[in-house]
């Protein structure tokens, strides 16, 4: 049993005196939907008979097949503590399914769900992931519009006076764990302006419903403070952009699989042959953990991004790192991904990956423990280390070669997906843009 049953959340409405609810769910390109209702319509939402249209959804149907339904997670119940008064506001988030009662296959939730139980068939009880995404801050002008101002000159863990975020930081976390977060830290990064607050590994259909509420409540709570945050990848040339390092790991009845007190650096031939898959795919589902025209802006060397294939445990260049924890704590720590993805899709294609090593008993590379950014291309050659595409097309491109990875998405994702990232492409090489100008206005 859940958590939370009927009775349960109608106590709460009316101990709390919540007097709207929002249903949530996440299109393709993942953005946060909601439809709002009053308290009044609680009870037909609990009845799973709450429609909507689907044909005005990203990446989801045609107009003459759009009732669709929201089907609220129970377990997902929470109310925003930023609402107060009169008008407290809860929420669920919801898997979406047909009008005839079956899963909708372009619900980005319920592909993670198809792509889990798959582990579960192959003898896998939880996939667990701890995300660290990263955010900038940047103050609103005037017109309450962002500016390219950044609200400090802070730098790596950083306190104020030099750290003006802080108290904006502070107040984040201070609603996260009002909403049942448990905050494991939360500091300055390496660039003006950008944040980090980690929080707690959950199984992975948890953890990305989690990313989703993260990124509202720092939206939120960023406006309160007059600023605006973004999980834009790279908003400013020449400082290092914004990352979501995933700590993830297979467990099977309670047991971490990654871990072997018997195996080399103590990890088991599951982790090793997981980690051959996600080296394996990573180029080509870089266009789902990486989706943006932006994102490849940070994939470049200099700026602690990776954007070599390569592991270690000793160093963080490379874009699969395993940290120094062991026992139930053993993890793979996969580099690459920004905090402009899709985490469900993400999470589906990197699962997906790695399952694939494990059937196929795919071999890991050698550790590469020298600093990559400090090797020649002659050297990156002679070793065998591959690179991320360099822009949104190549990603594209990549991941149109690669069957298991489309099969983790789906095929009604995969066209929808596909069709959306091109148009942005083709929308992105039309455009002239401000560095041309500057560059060739007065040259010719």
């Amino acid at each position: 049993m859940g958590k939370w049953t009927r009775d349960d959340i109608w106590r709460f409405v009316e101990e709390e005196n919540v007097n709207f609810i929002r249903l949530q769910f996440t299109d393709v390109l993942g953005t946060i939907k909601n439809v709002e209702i009053p308290v009044s319509q609680l009870d037909k939402a609990l009845d799973n008979k709450m429609m909507f249209d689907g044909s005005s959804i990203e990446g989801f149907v045609r107009i003459e097949e759009s009732d669709m339904y929201l089907i609220p997670d129970l377990d997902t119940w929470m109310v925003f503590p930023w609402t107060t008064g009169k008008g407290k506001v809860a929420r669920f988030i919801c898997d979406v399914h047909r009008s005839d009662g079956t899963s909708f296959e372009g619900d980005p939730r319920g592909n993670l769900k198809r792509v889990l139980l798959e582990m579960e068939e192959m003898g896998f009880t939880h996939f667990n992931l701890g995300p660290e995404p990263e955010f900038f801050l940047f103050k609103l002008d005037e017109n309450m519009q962002p500016t390219l101002e950044t609200n400090d000159n802070g730098g790596y863990f950083d306190l104020a006076p030099t750290d003006l975020g802080e108290n904006c930081r502070r107040d984040i976390v201070l609603e996260l764990e009002e909403m049942g977060f448990e905050i494991e830290a939360s500091h300055h990064e390496v660039a003006p302006g950008q944040h980090e607050i980690d929080f707690k590994y959950a199984d992975a259909l948890t953890a990305c419903d989690n990313i989703q509420t993260f990124k509202l409540v720092v939206k939120t709570i960023a406006r309160k403070h007059g600023l605006h945050a973004t999980f834009m990848p790279k908003p400013l040339f020449g400082i290092a952009g914004s990352g979501m390092h995933c700590n993830i790991s297979l467990f099977r009845d309670g047991e971490n699989a990654f871990f072997d007190e018997s195996g080399e650096l103590k990890l088991s031939n599951t982790a090793y042959k997981f980690m051959a898959g996600v080296l394996e795919h990573v180029r080509n589902f870089t266009a789902v953990t990486n989706p943006t025209v932006n994102s490849y802006k940070r994939l470049v060397p200099g700026y602690e991004a990776p954007s070599y294939i390569a592991w270690s445990a000793q160093n963080r260049s490379p874009l699969v790192r395993i940290p120094a924890s062991r026992g139930l704590s053993t993890r793979i720590e996969v580099r690459s991904v920004d905090p402009s993805a899709n985490p469900y899709l993400a999470m589906a294609v990197i699962l997906k990956a790695g399952l694939d090593g494990i059937k196929n008993d795919l071999r890991v590379p050698e550790p590469v423990d020298r600093n990559l950014y400090e090797m020649t291309p002659e050297e990156l050659e002679e070793a065998g280390i591959g690179t991320l595409p360099t822009d949104l097309d190549h990603a594209l491109s990549a991941l149109e070669s690669d069957e298991v990875v489309k099969s983790s998405l789906g095929d009604h994702i995969y066209r929808n997906y596909m069709d959306a990232k091109r148009m942005e492409w083709e929308q992105y090489r039309v455009t002239v843009h401000p560095w041309e100008r500057e560059h060739y206005m007065k040259m010719y």
